[in-house]
């Protein structure tokens, strides 16, 4: 498999992590960056800040594994705060799908410079190499979370998920699927 698209860059704080998603941010990344957030949300992480400034794109399966996440934080426990994502300084491109596809409800969205609090770290992230199979789930998984958000987009992504499943299914080999 080649190398993921996108580079992500991680900053901790007390309170927040923050990932700065550099490049396309594609399917071929979204694997890495759905087990960075969730090694991030084991440490105890709750306020994620997205520095999108230097994302030119994002396609529907990353969008898929943002928005995931996203419902994740805000299914938390009744009484308990699952936590908040903010996408500072996303393009008016990845706005507008956000808002076509029906999910910027999800985050809380800044502009500006980012304010990087004193005692903030850089945290060292090795990438995720992702099988075929990993990255054939992550993209079925994350199209039917848009449309599990959004029943508008069952008519956008009914056909991707469909066939994502049956490549997962050839992928797995006929001793698995027994």
């Amino acid at each position: 498999m080649s190398g993921p698209a996108t580079k992500l860059m991680v900053l901790v704080g007390e309170r927040f992590a923050c990932v700065k998603i550099i490049g396309r941010a594609n399917f071929t990344s979204s694997v890495d960056f759905s087990a960075l957030l969730e090694e991030l949300r084991q440490k105890g992480y709750r306020y994620f800040v997205l520095d999108l400034s230097e994302c030119a794109l994002m396609d529907s399966t990353f969008l898929g594994v943002l928005a995931g996440f996203g419902l994740e934080m805000r299914g938390a426990s009744p009484g308990q705060d699952g936590g908040t994502i903010e996408l500072s300084n996303p393009n008016p491109r990845i706005s507008e799908l956000l808002e076509c596809l029906g999910v910027i409800h999800l985050f809380k969205r800044s502009e500006g410079p980012l304010v990087v609090p004193d005692g903030t770290e850089i945290l060292p992230h090795d990438p995720v190499n992702a099988s075929r199979e990993e990255l054939a789930r992550a993209c079925m998984e994350a199209h039917d979370v848009l449309m599990r958000i959004n029943p508008e987009n069952v008519a956008r992504f009914k056909e991707v998920s469909q066939f994502m499943a049956q490549e997962l299914k050839k992928l797995k080999g006929p001793a698995e699927q027994k």
